[in-house]
């Protein structure tokens, strides 16, 4: 059996990883400043998230969620704690797409509207509402396109204010930095007038935080720095370092009853260790002070990049953009370098998404080879 040819893939080979590093079947050493689109965040094979993954395997692996599992009570409970999203509820899935699944059923459910407001640019999954949401025609199919939702222009508040009027918007989802549509971010004004708007036309606000979520930003989310409560919060990506697992936090205004939702493997016990384990060496290690000095050493590097148009993000949620498409320039940083990057919607950016454990030693390589191919652009 063939496998079903949906993804162009680089000729690398990854059969064992550590830290900021993977390695291939001929042993070569690969930087990773991707992070396999932000879900590495302590460190690939952590020896604290490999040894809880490990210690629960041999006790138990997975049962259902007809029964107690009080490792989702401690997950909820330090997540609570570090995140500073005091009150929420929390509900575990298993990705990204699923998280933001419930998070827009659950605002239907919760004041009974059907439509979605959404934004350019926005990417929020492959499943059913979550791609209808998404800015790409390419990944919706005609299945999909059934669900009704409007997108506009990020930071256009009248726009979205003519929308919600009608009373048909059950959930604004939004990105407080875009990922995959090229980490465009909007201002603090912008996101506390949606927050506005949403509470005067009774809609939920759902802050899509499966990339930035988690440390990443240099906050525990991005919606943070905005000084916003969200509705719904979803998460994914970095949570579980590799492990599949996802969720969101439900504003305690969202009353919940048996069987809203619903998951098999969601929550599950491994799932949970994992994530724990997470949260452990993100507070231990001081990673999301590591993630804003980096940033800031990150930034420094790039004052004298040519070719260099804007630089967005925030944090370790970066992106470089050019005055050229970067297709072949990350190719070379791969296969010449072995320094893996990420792409975007953006033909002409780079997005870096590393380890939150990142050195600045590891920001050094990058960018003498950075500089190395760009000098070879000069006329």
């Amino acid at each position: 059996m063939s496998l079903f040819n949906v993804y162009p893939l680089y000729d690398v080979t990854p059969v064992s990883a550590k830290d900021a590093y993977v390695y291939d079947e001929k042993d070569v050493e690969y930087l990773d400043l991707y992070g396999g689109h932000a879900v590495i965040s302590i460190g690939h094979s952590h020896p604290k998230y490999v040894a809880a993954i490990s210690n629960q395997v041999e006790k138990l692996g997975f049962y259902s969620n007809a029964i107690q599992n009080p490792l989702q009570t401690q997950l909820a409970n330090k997540l609570e704690h570090l995140s500073g999203c005091k009150d929420y509820q929390l509900f575990l899935c298993n990705s990204g797409a699923e998280a933001n699944e419930n998070a827009l059923k659950l605002a239907s459910f919760h004041n009974g509207k059907h439509k979605i407001l959404a934004f350019n640019n926005s990417f929020h999954g492959r499943t059913s509402a979550a791609v209808a949401a998404t800015d790409n025609p390419r990944v919706v199919a005609p299945l999909n396109a059934q669900q009704k939702v409007d997108f506009v222009e990020l930071g256009d508040l009248e726009s979205a204010e003519s929308i919600l009027k009608a009373n048909e918007t059950c959930a604004i989802i939004i990105e407080c930095i875009q990922g995959v549509g090229g980490l465009d971010e909007n201002t603090t004004e912008f996101y506390q007038g949606l927050e506005k708007l949403c509470k005067q036309y009774n809609t939920a606000l759902i802050a899509d935080e499966v990339q930035s979520g988690f440390g990443r930003t240099g906050d525990f989310f991005a919606f943070q720095k905005h000084n916003i409560t969200p509705d719904i919060i979803s998460i994914a990506k970095g949570m579980g370092n590799g492990f599949p697992v996802g969720g969101i936090l439900i504003h305690p205004s969202i009353k919940a009853s048996f069987g809203l939702l619903g998951t098999t493997f969601g929550g599950n016990h491994l799932a949970c260790a994992a994530t724990l384990s997470v949260l452990d060496v993100i507070k231990e290690q001081n990673l999301m002070q590591n993630a804003s000095e980096i940033s800031e050493y990150f930034l420094e590097k790039t004052k004298d990049l040519p070719n260099l148009k804007a630089i967005k993000g925030r944090g370790l949620m970066l992106g470089l953009e050019f005055d050229f498409p970067i297709s072949e320039l990350r190719k070379t940083l791969i296969f010449k370098h072995h320094i893996f990057t990420g792409g975007a919607k953006n033909p002409n950016l780079i997005r870096i998404l590393p380890p939150l454990t990142i050195q600045k030693k590891h920001i050094d390589v990058f960018f003498k080879a950075l500089k190395k191919e760009l000098k070879k652009l000069e006329p």
